[in-house]
């Protein structure tokens, strides 16, 4: 559980990031002595909030409550909130309308029961003057502001919900879009570029080669050419688009999109002084180039088998071979200039006689520092002849490690470059995803020093929930998620100082190359001087993705009782060892004292053997992985990630049944009101918001006879799902 200080000075030490902002107005709603439509039953009310511009005369849908049927002294749990950015002004009326609902679904009303309208500038001047309920509860709760670089576009929800002590508390959800859905794919994109570019003039250097291999280097810079092309025509595309920053789901099989994430949200629920943090993306996966032959992981498998085989006449190279090849031009390359920059330091400090600099020099030339003859001119041969051994050095190691990536491309054609672009494209997806998770945990810790210990010592673990049944397309899908998520092991983060506080200068920078990326996080020099000294010194933080799967809805059903589901056991089993030893890292490095408290008290260890037992268990649609995973990240300080095909349906599903999970065990949510809660939520909050900004429809994009095979705290509200183009 994350704590926000009590204190408002501290809530500002942070600078910019960490300023308290309050709502303009927030208020609960409740009725009495409601009259129903006909004589023998009570309402089923619901109130519906419009906002009326004087000046355009224009109603605006602003807010609604929940239903609550039966019932004639209505008390609602979803609340009214007008954020500060709101463009209201103390002309601006409000307008509170109260119906009597023949169903659940809202889509038709009876009889508007009251009405009543009111000026904003009234409601903040009386907080408590309302005709329409008999009680009104208002409170404003203090908000962690998270960057304007970064995040955009807030939906805010409230709501009031009764805990077990009959005391009533306040919840408000924030969904956010993030810049980076576009800004990190364009960057990568230049990179791949570069690098391609780069391979591209290393093949050329070769020199002469016999026509047998001239033929194939031709062949392969023809396809190297091809992907460049392609990936700068992408790149204008995304160029022209300005004011976006998200993909809505009916746009995943785009080509000039496929390199963004679908559906990426930021989802944050704050209860009083704590709040809960997490992600949600579409699966990482390409979408355009389809599923007909599987994902990467089979893709690649069976890549490589052919590879092996007699049908291609050349020198097979493993991935581990290739990957070294690469390894060593990269480090040649950063070696060659940085050994003449040393070589030409030394001489300038020989020829302005300072010992001092000589010894610096040498000391990073060799491990053995000999005091130098002073003379300029007796050390000017020998430093000119080491420039020209290097030189000679890297010019027949690039050879010969380029020739091994020339042969090993030559075994490639044409399969390998479809695969390095479905990787490229899957790989971009979950970096923008990871990198917007990041920078959120970040400056949600900003104060906490042991998660700040925690972050240089060991680094964060990514937690990537998916709901993807393993059966059909989606096995496809989940395929090329594991790959993109285990590529994100190649990822480091750095902390660095902005050059300026203006949003532009905030935004995280993307370097390297595919086998090792960089992304810098800048932060404002007030901020960046409070961190410790080894994030400001540049140090390399670390992230450790781990993936868990539950295929919930109907095709896994299929797939448990007449398919396959070994990828999923695969996959879970090998992401439980793989958090499990960096629980063990964690453990070594850093103090338990540096992780959160929560009310719930099981020993993290419990809760990984908990996990462990599941994952080897065989039982059908065991959503428990997810909870307990779950569970686990948020004690480990981690980044939490929650997905489906395209992060809109049953991600809402899951996102919401943890947020109420959450109430119950850490803020004493009572039993009898978690399933409203959890309705409310689904119903009227965050997530059917985000549904509408992907299809321009308010509804769950399921049918019942799906939801009668889904695990029933899965299923939506009756009236809140349909047949709907997703």
């Amino acid at each position: 559980m994350k704590e926000l200080s009590a204190n408002p000075e501290g809530l500002t030490a942070a600078g910019v990031i960490l300023t308290p902002k309050l709502p303009q107005v927030e208020f609960s709603l409740a009725c009495n002595d409601l009259v129903a439509s006909g004589r023998d039953r009570k309402p089923n009310a619901l109130v519906q909030v419009a906002v009326i511009d004087p000046h355009k005369q224009h109603l605006v849908s602003h807010a609604c409550t929940e239903i609550v049927e039966a019932n004639k002294d209505p008390l609602f749990l979803t609340g009214v909130t007008f954020p500060s950015e709101y463009p209201a002004s103390p002309e601006t009326l409000v307008k509170l309308t109260v119906y009597d609902a023949k169903d659940k679904s809202q889509e038709s009303v009876s009889k508007q029961l009251f009405v009543k309208k009111f000026d904003t500038s009234l409601m903040r001047k009386n907080l408590m003057f309302f005709l329409l309920p008999q009680m009104v509860q208002y409170t404003f709760l203090p908000c962690l502001c998270l960057p304007l670089s970064v995040f955009k576009n807030p939906v805010c929800k409230v709501y009031r919900f009764q805990t077990v002590e009959s005391k009533w508390m306040l919840v408000r959800e924030q969904m956010e879009e993030c810049t980076l859905s576009f800004s990190i794919p364009k960057q990568l994109l230049s990179l791949y570029i570069q690098e391609d570019m780069s391979r591209v003039q290393d093949l050329r250097e070769l020199g002469e080669l016999s026509p047998h291999w001239d033929n194939l280097r031709k062949e392969v810079m023809t396809r190297y050419g091809g992907i460049i092309n392609s990936y700068q025509e992408t790149l204008a595309e995304l160029d022209k688009i300005t004011g976006r920053s998200f993909k809505p789901s009916c746009c995943k099989a785009q080509k000039s999109l496929e390199f963004i994430p679908i559906n990426l949200h930021t989802q944050r629920m704050r209860v009083t002084y704590a709040f809960y943090d997490i992600v949600t993306v579409g699966a990482p996966a390409a979408h355009f180039q389809g599923f007909k032959c599987g994902g990467l992981q089979r893709l690649l498998s069976r890549y490589e088998a052919e590879k092996k085989s007699t049908a291609y006449q050349c020198i097979y190279y493993s991935p581990e071979h290739t990957a070294k090849a690469q390894e060593v031009l990269s480090t040649v390359s950063l070696l060659q200039p940085l050994i003449t920059s040393l070589a030409d330091q030394l001489l300038q400090a020989a020829q302005e006689h300072s010992s001092p600099g000589l010894r610096d020099a040498l000391k990073n030339l060799s491990d053995k520092v000999r005091q130098p003859p002073n003379p300029p001119s007796q050390l000017h041969p020998p430093v000119t002849r080491l420039k020209e051994c290097v030189m000679e050095v890297v010019e027949k190691a690039k050879r010969a490690m380029t020739f091994v990536l020339l042969q090993e491309a030559a075994c490639s054609i044409p399969q390998g470059f479809f695969l390095q672009q479905r990787r490229d494209v899957v790989f971009s997806q979950a970096l923008a995803a990871l990198a917007c998770g990041f920078v959120m945990r970040l400056y949600a810790g900003m104060q906490d020093k042991g998660f700040l210990r925690q972050l240089h010592l060991v680094g964060l673990v990514a937690q990537f929930e998916s709901l993807l049944s393993t059966y059909s397309e989606e096995i496809g899908m989940l395929e090329d998620m594991e790959v993109g998520i285990s590529d994100l092991q190649r990822v480091v983060f750095q902390i660095t100082e902005a050059k300026t506080d203006d949003l532009s200068d905030l935004q995280p920078l993307v370097c390297g190359r595919r086998d090792h990326f960089t992304v810098e996080v800048p932060l404002p020099r007030l901020v960046f001087q409070t961190l410790p000294e080894e994030i400001r010194g540049g140090k390399p933080l670390r992230v450790f993705p781990v993936l868990f799967n539950v295929g919930i809805n109907e095709q896994q059903t299929i797939a448990e009782r007449f398919g396959d589901i070994s990828l999923q056991e695969r996959i879970n089993q090998r992401n439980f060892e793989m958090l499990e030893a960096y629980y063990k890292s964690l453990s070594e490095k850093v103090p338990l004292e540096c992780l959160p408290c929560f009310q719930t008290q099981t020993d993290i260890k419990e809760l990984l053997e908990t996990l462990g037992q599941n994952v080897v268990t065989k039982k059908k649609k065991n959503v428990e992985i997810l909870w307990i995973a779950g569970t686990i990240c948020r004690r480990l300080n981690g980044i939490r990630f929650t997905s489906c095909k395209s992060a809109k349906d049953r991600t809402s599903m899951s996102v919401t049944l943890e947020q109420c999970a959450l109430l119950r065990d850490e803020h004493q949510l009572s039993k009898d009101f978690f399933i409203r809660a959890l309705d409310c939520m689904r119903r009227e909050g965050c997530r059917i918001e985000n549904v509408q900004k992907n299809i321009r429809c308010r509804k769950y994009a399921f049918n019942m006879l799906q939801l009668m095979a889904f695990p029933k705290c899965y299923r939506p509200p009756e009236g809140t799902y349909g047949k709907v183009d997703s």
